[in-house]
């Protein structure tokens, strides 16, 4: 399984508000503009509807070479199947996000709530994935029991990352888990999810973590989109770790 070779920060989604689109280059779509100033985007419709191979494809054309798409696999695997009998479903993904070519940085499983921890089907789901694709792999559950030692151990064998997510539902779930050789964080927004912007105390504390990380690569998502903070606090924690490097460009 290939892993992810550098820090990337970006948004869920390519949108960008009108108060925040002089921060950005000029472009001939948003996609366009928003890459002027990120090198990675995650892709949620994917979880609601699937996409032809053809627009996959057109997206990875928009952007330069360095971008990286994180793209979410479909509710039906993760709720509707509950990672059971997910086969021909994941052929079908697979097949249309393989327009996004070298392009394509990660798959994000994001996991619901009421779905428990049993370590058969999800070491049989990761297993039969990694037949199909070595692409790197975040995980984001949400119930409780996958926060126990014997869940990160299977995570971390198969190479997962655990998502970092905030808010939380429990308090592990505020740090990486699973594989150790990279991290990958969802700021959802807070204390309103989707909506509340980060105070500077928030994201300082975020680049004090992924600094922490001690070179090991961090893809950090911002998906509190809903009035247009993912992007500039996504813009704000990119400057943060540019001043801890003492580097000219963002992460």
């Amino acid at each position: 399984m290939t892993r992810p070779a550098r820090t990337r920060i970006g948004c869920a989604g390519w949108s960008i508000g009108t108060p925040q689109r002089a921060l950005f280059g000029d472009g001939a779509s948003m996609l366009v503009r928003y890459a002027t100033r990120f090198d990675m985007a995650e892709v949620n419709s994917s979880f609601h509807r699937p996409h032809r191979r053809e627009t996959w494809r057109r997206w990875a054309g928009a952007v330069p070479a360095r971008f990286r798409f994180s793209v979410k696999l479909p509710r039906t695997i993760s709720h509707e199947l509950g990672l059971r009998g997910a086969g021909p479903a994941l052929d079908r993904f697979l097949a249309e996000v393989e327009g996004l070519g070298a392009k394509l940085g990660c798959l994000l499983l994001q996991l619901p709530p009421s779905l428990a921890f049993d370590a058969r089907s999800a070491s049989a789901f990761v297993r039969m994935l990694r037949r199909r694709s070595d692409v790197a792999l975040a995980c984001e559950p949400r119930h409780a029991s996958w926060f126990d030692p014997e869940a990160d151990a299977l995570l971390r064998r198969h190479a997962v990352a655990r998502v970092a997510a905030d808010p939380a539902r429990v308090p592990a779930a505020a740090t990486p888990g699973g594989d150790t050789g990279w991290s990958y964080w969802r700021w959802h927004g807070a204390p309103r999810m989707y909506y509340s912007r980060y105070d500077d105390e928030a994201l300082a504390g975020l680049a004090h973590a992924v600094a922490a990380g001690r070179g090991t690569p961090a893809w950090v998502v911002f998906d509190n989109t809903a009035h247009g903070h993912a992007a500039t606090d996504a813009l704000r924690l990119q400057a943060l770790l540019r001043a801890r490097r003492g580097g000219p460009r963002g992460a």
